[in-house]
């Protein structure tokens, strides 16, 4: 195949990077090692991204961008099913990929979007499906109107966030669907106080 049948340079550098991520988390990745595994010398990865930070970066956004493309609400109409479709999508995510989850949630990165600013401009490609389910339940009487959509899509986010944390460090002892049950139980309540 060619070059452009698996993507651009930096495209095919990110993949990897995003591989390793996925598998043994962000700090096993080496501008070396992503280098080998695209068939590069270390020296040409250098020519893409300046350095293991700029690469991170660049991996952290393609996997955020990923994540909004890939959370379909599809023809869901309902505010609250539309929050339980998305939360599905959260814990598949989470429960899915849990090293490329702390490197995109958890970990502590100096890029990374900041409540309240980047949320509120709808710069989270993966937070904003969520605010935008809010808002249109907001907008259609289901929820509230007199609350503030940021600040409930987070408590939303709080909630399940939290409960990955607490499973994913064995703090939790059930089964993943029982864990799933319970994460819409949860999520339920807090939408239960949104609700005129």
């Amino acid at each position: 195949m060619t070059d452009e049948q698996h993507g651009s340079t930096p495209e095919r550098i990110v993949a990897a990077a995003l591989a390793i991520i996925t598998s043994e988390g962000a700090d096993a990745v080496t501008m070396r090692r992503v280098a080998a595994d695209v068939g590069l010398t270390a020296m040409a990865t250098y020519r893409h991204f300046p350095n293991r930070a700029a690469l991170l970066r660049a991996a952290a956004e393609t996997a955020n961008a990923e994540l909004g493309k890939n959370w379909s609400l599809g023809a869901v109409a309902d505010a609250e099913e539309r929050v339980l479709v998305l939360l599905d999508h959260f814990l598949d995510f989470a429960l899915g990929t849990p090293r490329l989850y702390a490197f995109l949630m958890t970990e502590r990165r100096g890029d990374a979007r900041r409540f309240p600013d980047d949320f509120h401009d709808h710069a989270s490609p993966a937070f904003t499906p969520l605010l935008e389910a809010i808002e249109e339940g907001m907008r259609d009487g289901s929820l509230r109107s007199d609350d503030d959509a940021l600040e409930a899509a987070m408590s939303v986010n709080a909630v399940a966030a939290g409960l990955v944390q607490l499973h994913l460090a064995g703090r939790i002892g059930c089964s993943e669907e029982e864990f799933r049950q319970l994460c819409v139980r949860s999520v339920r309540r807090v939408l239960r106080g949104l609700r005129p």
